[in-house]
């Protein structure tokens, strides 16, 4: 048999992972057998096995794939003079996910409170996020362009807070608008990091 080039065993890899994250999106972790994703995919159960031998190793890759898109989205995020901007900006990136994306989300986080491998997965990655904002803030509070009232810590936990909620509200409200929340909702950050403006140099 030849040998798969690492192009083509990601591609199949990414394939299972998508048909997954259907597939848990829209019955939920525990209803979703291996054999549903097999036939999601269309793939035998020897092919499947070959990539993942169950379903927590494949909410790990899934993980996986979202800390590494929004570790790329974070480095591309351009935080100069209008930092505030460049965070709407990221976070428009992400309330635009298809629905089951979103939905995947909040399985995963459910079955993370009684699945302590999901659990473990889980905190990985958000932990990873978090401390790249938390790098973030602290970086601006040092060049003084911000002067938040909190310690960074606990502002970074009222940011996930806020982010979190928000993504929680576009993946179970069909009625979700986007456009209308986020404004007020940029504005409850603002209040939290307390951007300081600096006059131009003539």
């Amino acid at each position: 048999m030849a040998k798969l080039s690492p192009e083509t065993l990601r591609e199949r890899s990414d394939h299972i992972l998508d048909a997954a994250g259907r597939c848990f999106a829209r019955a939920g972790f525990h209803r979703t057998t291996m054999q549903d994703i097999c036939r999601e995919a269309e793939v035998s159960p020897g092919a499947l096995y070959i990539y993942f031998n169950s379903k927590e190793s494949l909410i790990a890759g899934i993980c996986e794939r979202e800390r590494a898109e929004f570790a790329s989205r974070f480095a591309e995020m351009p935080v100069g003079a209008d930092f505030m901007g460049a965070l709407a900006a990221l976070g428009r990136q992400f309330l635009e996910d298809p629905l089951h994306r979103r939905l995947l989300c909040v399985e995963v986080g459910i079955e993370a409170t009684r699945n302590p491998k999901v659990g473990e997965i889980q905190k990985s990655v958000e932990g990873f996020i978090r401390g790249s904002f938390h790098d973030l803030f602290t970086k601006l509070k040092t060049e003084g362009r911000i002067a938040p009232v909190f310690d960074i810590d606990t502002v970074v936990e009222a940011f996930m807070t806020i982010a979190d909620g928000m993504l929680w509200r576009r993946a179970v409200d069909e009625n979700f608008k986007a456009d209308v929340v986020l404004p007020p909702l940029l504005e409850a950050v603002a209040a939290l990091l307390r951007p300081v403006a600096h006059e131009a140099k003539s």
